[in-house]
């Protein structure tokens, strides 16, 4: 048996073994295996990776933003030398399959290549005065120091996603992945030492979410918080932060509605419906998680669908022909079981899957089935609760109306796929659909000058674009006045 090799945190360009003198072991979702440990950090490490990013960022945002960017060049070009050894610790860590690994490293680093694209865009006001011989001059200037706490499902993307608008705007950072997925994201410190950027601009911490969480977030050297992840922990976050009236940037949950209208190209539907939902196990913040289809095309839509979602090959993630991977715990499988046992108790019909898979290869691991509930009402469980995995239900409706009342009627605003050939329809569906994200005629997957932005509970602020930029901004008023 190979060693077990054990992560150290990340701290004012140091590693640092936690005083703590525990661990936490990483497990494979494929193999149930410990693949690594990492350390159980400790509040009075929360505090010192903050002071250490507090010192740091006094001479970090004097730099001019384009000397910040080719330090952030050099970390993207890093990401990408390493590309094959960062995806497979991807796939080891989440079970993610090896190809959707290799394009979250090339995200990783475009998502930082980006925001480096902004340091020649960071751009102020001068405004007239009321007052003779007189300016207003508004500028843009780093908040601070920010925290980043990332989501189990994309660690390195989301990672990068926060870095690199955080550092090129002259904030310095404390990375806090979750316990689930932190190796690549660790693994990250190594590639800014390599490349020079200075100590204490990165640190990356593991340990409890909610003790280390609470001492990063509540902090006054804390100036904003990052965080994608859940919503329940979104809102805890915010209480803390208040304290300090800290400015929060939250991408929480999703119930994302996927729409196909009559005149909609059904093949294409199909095809962009499997993806949305079962992409990363449906482990996306923005999957296709409830789908609403016309009573007029519903039988040959599901025809369609039912085939080729039984068609999926679940398996080892890093085959080449394996189309979907295991769910990333054992508490997230057997929610699983549980929404699939409520949907069916209500009422539900299982048109195909519904099961944990136990034989064979998958006698280890944390396996579903893709999984297509039929014969849905809007006041199902299923239709309302996030379940962030391989499980879909679908309805049918009849009027425009019909489906757009079904569409807002939950608490996530996040995202919503619609399939239409008809531009009145397109338009109606912009002006009425209450969710930040609107994909018309494909399936999911944001852009980097995007806006990605949630409504209601799904989230404040926003990432990703100039908008998602200028979050770790704040502006700075000069009033300014001369001699005639």
């Amino acid at each position: 048996m190979s060693k077990i090799k054990e992560y150290q945190l990340f701290i004012d360009g140091k590693w640092v073994t936690s005083t703590s003198g525990e661990t936490i072991d990483i497990v494979s979702p494929s193999t149930e295996e410990v693949i690594a440990r990492v350390q159980n950090g400790t509040v009075e490490e929360a505090e010192q990776a903050l002071k250490a990013a507090e010192k740091a960022q006094k001479s970090w945002k004097k730099l001019p933003a384009r000397s910040r960017a080719e330090l952030l060049y050099k970390l993207a070009d890093e990401i990408k030398a390493n590309a094959e050894f960062l995806a497979e610790l991807l796939v080891k860590e989440q079970g993610k399959l090896l190809k959707v690994a290799r394009m979250e490293v090339a995200v990783t680093a475009s998502f930082i290549e980006y925001a480096c694209e902004g340091a020649r865009r960071i751009e102020g006001d001068i405004v007239p005065s009321d007052n003779a011989n007189e300016q207003i001059w508004i500028q843009k200037v780093p908040r601070g120091v920010v925290v980043a706490i990332t989501a189990w499902n994309f660690p390195l993307a989301l990672a990068g996603r926060k870095l690199g608008p955080a550092l090129v705007a002259g904030n310095t950072i404390v990375l806090k992945p979750t316990s689930e997925t932190p190796l690549a994201t660790l693994e990250l410190g190594n590639l800014a030492q390599k490349v020079g950027i200075p100590n204490g601009v990165i640190n990356i911490l593991t340990g409890p979410g909610r003790a280390m969480g609470n001492a990063l977030v509540g902090s006054p050297i804390t100036k904003m918080v990052t965080m994608t992840g859940s919503t329940p922990v979104g809102q805890q976050i915010a209480r803390n932060a208040a304290q300090n009236l800290t400015h929060v940037q939250l991408e929480l949950g999703g119930k994302a509605p996927f729409i196909v209208f009559e005149d909609a190209d059904i093949d294409a539907a199909v095809d962009a419906a499997l993806h949305s939902r079962f992409d990363n196990c449906g482990q996306v913040c923005t999957c296709n998680e409830r789908m609403y289809v016309h009573e007029g095309i519903y039988d040959r839509f599901m025809d369609k669908f039912i085939a080729k979602t039984k068609a999926l090959k679940v398996g080892d993630p890093m085959l080449d022909d394996t189309d979907m991977g295991p769910k990333v715990n054992k508490s997230e499988l057997e929610h699983m079981e549980h929404l699939v046992s409520v949907s069916v108790k209500e009422g539900a019909t299982i048109a195909t899957g519904g099961k944990r898979l136990t034989e064979g290869e998958f006698s280890k691991g944390y396996w579903f089935e893709p999984t297509v509930l039929t014969g849905v009402t809007q006041n199902m469980t299923i239709v309302h609760e996030e379940s962030f995995g391989p499980i879909l239900p679908v309805l049918k409706f009849k009027t425009f109306e019909e489906v757009i009342g079904y569409a807002n009627d939950c608490e996530y605003g996040l995202a919503a796929m619609v399939f239409t050939n008809d531009m009145n329809t397109i338009m109606k569906c912009n002006d009425e659909l209450e969710y930040g994200e609107i994909y018309v005629n494909r399936g999911h997957g944001e852009q980097h000058q995007g806006f990605h932005n949630g409504y209601k509970l799904s989230g404040s602020g926003g990432e990703d674009g100039k908008y998602g930029f200028e979050q770790y901004l704040e502006k700075k008023t000069f009033y300014i006045r001369h001699k005639a």
